[in-house]
């Protein structure tokens, strides 16, 4: 795994990926979720976006402890290292959960009306029919119709929305809370020291 990149220490360049993509996935989750044309529009691009996070978060880990291990001892990056060590296991339930709903979307509709179906993905679009005109013979060709997806019933639909709103909302929580530990780590107490020239309040 990387530790350095361009010279530089890997984590403070990776952390930056991983705090755009971890809540960019959960945000897509959210709404494939709750909005079933949002999932039929989004498609696979959830689980994808997601899974290039989950893969993010061990690398940006491991990048990380190489650099504590080059600091100072101090109690605030070990902080902020140990609720590194947290964000795997809800970025993997982002992950799974969002590949969980992209399946179950393919093969059911997710839908907050009971007597709703929709279109298989897989099938073409149903056209209207042509026709066309050869001599005195009319020639009408049509396709038949998409296959119907079967709706699942509403409580599945409330339960798999409960269960996205829950880990993303705690993959973003989390997110935040590691940084904000990394943040005070680097920066904790630079606002509180004077200006050069002694001009700051």
């Amino acid at each position: 795994m990387p530790v350095k990149i361009n010279g530089l220490p890997a984590h403070i360049l990776l952390i930056h990926a991983v705090i755009v993509l971890l809540p960019l996935g959960a945000l897509m989750l959210v709404a494939s979720a709750v909005w079933p044309a949002a999932r039929r529009k989004l498609g696979f691009l959830t689980p994808a976006v997601s899974l290039i996070a989950l893969i993010l978060v061990p690398v940006t880990t491991n990048a990380g402890e190489w650099l504590r291990d080059r600091l100072p001892q101090n109690p605030a990056i070990q902080k902020h290292a140990d609720l590194g060590d947290t964000l795997l296991p809800w970025a993997a339930g982002i992950f799974v959960v969002a590949a969980a709903l992209w399946l179950l979307g393919r093969r059911f509709e997710l839908t907050w009306r009971p007597d709703s179906t929709a279109p298989d993905p897989d099938e073409p679009a149903a056209a209207t029919g042509s026709t066309g005109s050869v001599g005195t013979a009319t020639l009408t060709q049509t396709r038949p119709a998409p296959t119907k997806l079967p709706a699942l019933p509403v409580w599945v639909a409330a339960v798999v929305a409960v269960i996205a709103l829950a880990v993303s909302a705690g993959g973003v929580v989390q997110l935040y809370r590691i940084g904000d530990s990394g943040s005070k780590a680097v920066w904790g107490g630079i606002a509180d020291q004077p200006a050069r020239g002694g001009g700051g309040s």
